[in-house]
């Protein structure tokens, strides 16, 4: 009688992890740039959400306001200055100043910038950088992938 014997060989188990390790370093980029794309519409959406916010309130006092996250006015406290759900879980920590050459009065910009130590360090974007807009509708940086 012959017994037959079931199970993987030791070459098995090692070209199937290798297949495993191959296929993974393939998508693992693919990923972190999907990953990547989501924090920068998160960062878009409170840009945009944040530019109405100040625009309700220009129109209440004639005037933008600055913030940042060491503000300490009521008036400012107000304004979100990350990007997601909580400062600990956004790519993005955001501020508001006056538009270069201008008053505060006049003009905002609001920028938001990745992956600061008030808000999820290890996140970066190599591509976009910083994202900014205008009181005046100016977009910073102005590719396609950005905006």
């Amino acid at each position: 009688m012959k017994l037959s014997e079931s199970g993987f060989t030791l070459i098995e188990v090692l070209v199937t992890m290798t297949i495993i390790g191959i296929l993974a370093a393939l998508v693992y980029p693919s990923y972190q740039d999907a990953i990547r794309k989501a924090k920068r519409a998160e960062g878009r959406t409170a840009l945009l959400e944040l530019m109405q916010q100040e625009e309700r309130y220009y129109s209440l006092h004639t005037t933008y306001i600055v913030f940042s996250a060491t503000s300490s006015n009521a008036d400012e406290k107000r304004f979100k200055w990350f990007s997601g759900g909580s400062a600990t879980a956004s790519a993005y920590e955001i501020d508001a100043a006056a538009c270069p050459g201008d008053t505060i009065q006049n003009c905002i910009v609001l920028t938001a910038k990745p992956g600061t130590a008030k808000v999820n360090a290890s996140f970066s974007d190599p591509h976009c950088g910083s994202l900014s807009i205008t009181s005046t509708g100016l977009k910073s940086p102005l590719t396609s992938l950005c905006w």
